[in-house]
């Protein structure tokens, strides 16, 4: 289905693959870390993801995202699939060197253009527990992995979110980064992509 959704929020898992955590020797976390991106860091397929000029380091990590299909709140796993309208690509573009001074990640994650998803919404036919998702820079492949080694699942994402607030139609979860995030350049070409759903097209200004 083509991408025109109107979310009241951005909710982001941190941390959530195995291979990204081995990356980083840290511990696998017991649940989900989550942080929220403004709806106004939202871009689409082919638009320009700017570098502010607070940033030196501005990175790429491409995300399985889920939409939100119909309101929920405290959904327990078995059910969760129910309430799912579908699955899109998030490149969560990330301030790395503003995140590390703050000590926590609002301002690195919020600036405006920050949040590039598309190209649509897939629902039928895919495991969103089993899908390849990669990235290009300038046609080079920097991430590679496959959800399955996501440490929490959708359903167990959606369970956890919704025990928290309530989750609205729209509204996106973004499911984590696999390993190799990295640096963009003004000029960059980046290419996220997932098994399915197609490829989220950005160009760095």
């Amino acid at each position: 289905m083509p991408l025109n959704i109107n979310p009241s929020k951005i909710v982001c898992v941190g941390l959530n693959y195995v291979d990204h955590a081995k990356e980083l020797n840290m511990e696998l976390p017991k649940e989900p870390i989550i942080f929220l991106k403004p709806t106004s860091s939202i871009i689409y397929n082919d638009d320009k993801i700017i570098i502010p000029p607070q940033s030196n380091r501005v990175d790429y990590e491409v995300e399985l995202a889920i939409v939100i299909g119909k309101k929920c709140k405290n959904i327990k796993k078995k059910d969760a699939l129910n309430y799912i309208k579908g699955y899109t690509i998030l490149n969560d573009i990330t301030a790395r060197d503003l995140q590390e001074k703050d000590g926590q990640w609002t301002r690195a994650k919020s600036f405006d253009t920050f949040c590039p998803i598309g190209p649509k919404i897939v629902k039928e036919g895919i495991d969103p527990n089993n899908l390849n998702i990669q990235l290009k820079v300038n046609g080079e492949l920097k991430q590679k992995s496959n959800t399955h080694n996501m440490i929490f699942s959708i359903e167990e994402i959606v369970e956890f979110v919704s025990s928290i607030m309530a989750l609205y139609p729209d509204d996106i979860i973004s499911t984590g980064t696999p390993p190799n995030v990295g640096k963009l350049n003004k000029g960059d070409v980046v290419e996220a992509e997932i098994e399915g759903i197609g490829t989220l097209r950005n160009v760095v200004e």
